[in-house]
């Protein structure tokens, strides 16, 4: 995997310390999981929610729970944008503000006393999943019937802007080595290793600070370079090893260090996971940081709080990062557990324009899916072709758009043909 050096431009949200807004007067759960709107509804108009109340559940494949983050009574049911730019019904719950669990678990001293099973079970009922973008449910990558061999805590963050992977680690790293600790111990993995990148000095000193009293956890430095956070390149790198499908098949699992923390407070406290870390960012903000956020809250709440926006007349929303993410149309975007950054942007008009495909092969050269993307995107039409191309593996990494020298928009062709195939199917 070449990988691409980009410019970071994380600084700006790591010169404050990461701050908590917990205070919503309403909250909007959206009703989808991943990508899925296949999910059955469990609350009407009227209802009084604890925190934690399961509102929702998926109905396909992984039924995990959608839960209120608040306490409180449910008002109706409005849309709000979704990270991926869509208009997405949900549960609108007035927050009373008191925080009310319908039953209260305690604290558990000891994270290392479950069994595997009773671990399974308590990440698939606290709705955990993977925090890094993809919303994948956590329980599932150790429900395994093959031996993990290994765990890799995935701390690289390589897009450029996102530093909320990096606030989490800093203000709780001993939180995280208790929990990939307590994984470790219950799962019987031998070894853990935490990928960090060789340029991140802060983040190594943080953790070497704790380190030492874990002798079957390790630091593993890898290269400064873009997409080294992809998790079958990040294996192929500090393992040596390939696999078809999932990491699992090779006995490893990869989790980022948002999700390993959610796991930890699934552990010690036996309650769902109702708020997570997002990066606020972008030259349009005035105090751009990292935040504690509840699911639910509208992305202009929390930007008003912090600050607001600077001066100017039009302005660009992107949910994630400024590779992968996605532009949205109005800061009416719904905080949710796979929301890593709210990027904010000055609109700058680019009058560039796409010339046509040189066949250079720098897309495929710099795919670290290993995919051909001009030919998926030459034959996004025949369905037949496409099969043989196998677009559903792409990551939606950018690279191809932004190695492109003819300008071409590579990526939205790709996913364009992606899409086909999934409908297809």
């Amino acid at each position: 995997m070449l990988g691409v050096k980009l410019h970071k431009w994380k600084k700006m949200s790591i010169k404050v310390p990461m701050s908590t807004y917990h205070k919503p007067a309403y909250v909007y759960i959206p009703l989808i999981s991943q990508s899925d709107k296949n999910v059955t509804l469990l609350v009407k108009k009227g209802d009084y929610v604890y925190k934690g109340s399961v509102i929702a559940r998926r109905k396909g494949n992984f039924r995990i729970p959608i839960h209120a983050s608040v306490s409180g009574t449910v008002k109706g049911f409005e849309e709000h944008y979704y990270l991926n730019g869509e208009k997405i019904r949900c549960v609108v719950i007035e927050n009373d503000y008191k925080e009310k669990y319908r039953e209260n678990k305690g604290i558990k001293r000891n994270i290392s006393q479950y069994n595997k099973q009773e671990f399974i079970e308590l990440l698939k009922e606290c709705g955990v999943v993977g925090l890094g973008g993809a919303g994948f449910p956590t329980y599932v990558k150790y429900n395994s019937p093959k031996k993990i061999d290994t765990l890799i805590v995935n701390a690289v963050e390589s897009e450029p802007y996102m530093t909320s992977d990096y606030a989490i680690a800093v203000e709780k790293c001993e939180e995280i080595l208790e929990a990939i600790d307590a994984i470790m111990e219950i799962n019987h993995i031998p070894e853990a290793m935490i990928a960090v990148k060789k340029t991140n000095v802060e983040l190594i000193d943080v953790f070497n600070n704790f380190i030492g009293t874990y002798l079957k956890i390790k630091l593993v430095l890898v290269p400064d370079s873009y997409t080294m956070g992809y998790e079958k390149g990040l294996i192929e790198y500090v393992k040596k090893v390939s696999y078809p499908n999932y990491p699992n098949a090779v006995g490893i699992v990869v989790n980022n260090i948002a999700t390993i923390y959610s796991i930890y407070q699934a552990l010690k406290y036996q309650q769902p996971i109702t708020e997570r870390v997002v990066t606020f960012t972008g030259d349009a903000l005035k105090k751009p940081q990292n935040i504690l956020v509840k699911y639910g809250t509208l992305a202009s709440e929390v930007i008003e709080q912090v600050g607001g926006y600077k001066r100017n007349k039009t302005l660009q929303l992107i949910a994630g990062g400024p590779m992968m993410g996605e532009s949205i149309a109005s800061d009416q975007l719904v905080i949710t557990p796979n929301l890593t950054c709210v990027l904010v942007m000055k609109y700058k008009s680019t009058k560039q324009v796409s010339e046509a495909c040189i066949h250079c092969g720098k897309c495929v050269e710099y795919c670290p899916a290993k995919l051909s993307p001009v030919l998926i995107m030459e034959h996004r039409d025949q369905p037949a072709y496409l099969k043989q191309l196998k677009p559903e593996r792409c990551i939606g990494c950018g690279l191809c758009t932004y190695m492109c020298p003819a300008r071409i928009k590579v990526r939205e062709f790709v996913r364009l043909a992606k899409n086909r195939g999934e409908h297809h199917e």
